[in-house]
């Protein structure tokens, strides 16, 4: 069994996807409810949960959406994904790695995701037992619950797991799990200032651009004890 464990999300990490949810998401909740949001405030409204999640956190906001409207975004989703996405560049070498166990661990639901990952080409590094989604936990994201559910399933302590993540929610699940978590700002949703501010105040030690700072971070020896 291998030392350590990898966890990582997909959306904004292992593909620059989460923008494309987070804009569907925003245009159907401007349309039907005027809110006129840009991209900058939904995303930090809804970035980087479950669909369950963001209609919980919509709620809080006295913005009640139906399972009609959930699912006419599921539908613009896979609408989108036809039109395809790439891989992260550098990030199929961090795959390649033999030091690491990997997993997934996304907010999104399973169908969504096998799509997504046959679309990039990843299946023989993530087959279905190695992709945990939220569907399978009562509660996602910004909760610890799924990073968990993977360490456990994968038989690993969360001392010894490795969250990469780009949203806030996804850093504060992997913080509350108690595992290492890297910040990833390769892509232009989150490279503004604030947002940079936004993950150092969350206790983030580890903010990277780029897949091969990340890479090298992980070969270093204290990573791999």
């Amino acid at each position: 069994m291998k030392q350590k464990l990898i966890i990582w999300d997909f959306d904004g990490v292992i593909a620059d996807t989460e923008k494309l949810w987070v804009q569907n998401r925003m245009e159907m909740l401007n349309e039907k409810f005027g809110l006129n949001w840009n991209f900058e405030t939904a995303y930090k409204i809804i970035g980087g949960m479950s669909d369950k999640t963001k209609r919980e956190t919509l709620e809080t906001l006295g913005i009640s959406t139906d399972d009609d409207f959930w699912q006419e975004a599921m539908r613009q989703d896979m609408l989108t994904m036809q039109k395809g996405f790439a891989l992260t560049p550098g990030i199929e070498d961090i795959f390649k790695l033999d030091l690491f166990e990997q997993c997934i661990a996304t907010g999104g639901v399973f169908e969504k995701t096998k799509k997504k990952i046959e679309m990039v080409g990843i299946g023989k590094y993530f087959p279905p037992e190695k992709v945990f989604t939220a569907d399978l936990v009562e509660y996602g994201k910004p909760e610890p619950d799924l990073f968990l559910l993977a360490a456990e399933t994968m038989g690993y302590k969360p001392e010894n797991c490795i969250v990469i993540e780009d949203s806030l929610a996804g850093m504060y699940a992997g913080l509350r799990a108690k595992m290492t978590t890297i910040a990833f700002t390769g892509y232009e949703a989150n490279t503004s200032e604030h947002y940079l501010q936004k993950i150092k105040e969350a206790g983030i030690k580890y903010i990277f651009s780029s897949m091969i700072e990340i890479k090298n971070f992980l070969l270093q020896s204290e990573i791999l004890c």
